[in-house]
C-alpha cells in the first residue's frame, strides 16, 4: 500500500516570530524527514502522534508536546487520524527553550491559547492583545515541565523484550519480579534498569503505554468497560482515575470531545 504524506509548509523565512499552524490529518500518515531553521512545537489535541526525532522515537498524546530545536531532522507517523496544533519559534525564540528535543507539560493556559488561535484561524498574531497571547505561550513554553521523551525505549537486550511484550499486550499485569525472572535477573536489578536506562519506574511506563492506547480505543466503538478490561485494570473506575489524570479529562468527555471536533 502506498504511504500517504503529508504537505510540510515551506517557507523561506518564518512570516513572524511566532507562527502557528493548525490541521487534522488522517490515519496511517507521515511526513518524510526534514529539519528547518526554526524550533517547532507538535501537539496533538486528540490522537496520538508519532515522531522519529534524530533517530529517536517521540509520541505526543493529549497534554504533552514534543519540542524540536531548529536544524533537527524530523518526521512524524499518525497511526490514527489527530487534531493537530503547531507553534514555530525563531531561533532567537528557540534558546529559550531546550537544544534537545524533548516532551513538555502542556499547561490549560498554553491548551487555551491553542485552541483559541486554531478556532480563529489564526497563524499570526496582529492585533496588540494577540500578540500578548503568544507572548504568554513562549513564556509559558519556556517554564513548561520537561522529560526527555514521554514513552522511552530502552537499548539492552533483555529491558526492550520486556518492553516489546509489554506493547504487544499492554493488559498484562505480571508483577515486576515475573518479568525480572523472565530476563535472568533480580526484581531490584530490573527496577534500577528501569530508572537507569528510561529514567522512570515500571509501573510508570507501563501506565504510560496504557494511556496511549487507551486514547487509541476510545476512537472505536469499545465501551469504557471494554477498554478498562482490555488494557488490564479489574474496574473501569481504576482505569478512568488513570486517564483522567494524565489528560486532565474522563475518558467519556475524550470522546465526547473528539467526536465534536
Amino acid at each position: 500500500m502506498m504511504r500517504k504524506y503529508l504537505d510540510i509548509p515551506q517557507f523561506d523565512a518564518l512570516p513572524a516570530p511566532v507562527y502557528f499552524r493548525y490541521d487534522e490529518f488522517g490515519a496511517d500518515t507521515h511526513s518524510a524527514a526534514h529539519q528547518h531553521a526554526w524550533g517547532q512545537l507538535n501537539y496533538a489535541a486528540h490522537g496520538v502522534m508519532q515522531l522519529e526525532i534524530a533517530g529517536q522515537r517521540f509520541f505526543s498524546p493529549p497534554q504533552y508536546a514534543v519540542w524540536i530545536p531548529p536544524d533537527t531532522e524530523h518526521s512524524c507517523y499518525n497511526p490514527q487520524a489527530i487534531v493537530y496544533r503547531s507553534v514555530y519559534l525563531s531561533r532567537e525564540l528557540s534558546q529559550g527553550l531546550p537544544a534537545q528535543a524533548c516532551t513538555l507539560v502542556i499547561s490549560d493556559i498554553l491548551k487555551a491559547i491553542l485552541g483559541d488561535f486554531a478556532n480563529r484561524d489564526l497563524n499570526v498574531a496582529h492585533s496588540p492583545a494577540d500578540q500578548r497571547l503568544a507572548e504568554v505561550l513562549v513564556d509559558q513554553l519556556q517554564q513548561a515541565p520537561m522529560q526527555t521523551c514521554y514513552l522511552p525505549y530502552a537499548q539492552s537486550p533483555g529491558l526492550l523484550a520486556i518492553l516489546q511484550a509489554l506493547h504487544a499486550d499492554p493488559g498484562d499485569n505480571r508483577p515486576l519480579a515475573d518479568w525480572a525472572a523472565s530476563v535472568h535477573v533480580s526484581e531490584r536489578t530490573l527496577a534500577r534498569q528501569f530508572i537507569r536506562e528510561l529514567g522512570i519506574s515500571f509501573g510508570d511506563w507501563r501506565q504510560r503505554l496504557r494511556y496511549l492506547r487507551a486514547i487509541e480505543a476510545l476512537e472505536g466503538a469499545s465501551s469504557i468497560q471494554e477498554i478498562a478490561f482490555d488494557l488490564g485494570y479489574s474496574a473501569p473506575s481504576a482505569f478512568i482515575a488513570m486517564f483522567q489524570r494524565q489528560a486532565g479529562c474522563t475518558p467519556e468527555q475524550y470522546r465526547r470531545q473528539a467526536r465534536r471536533g
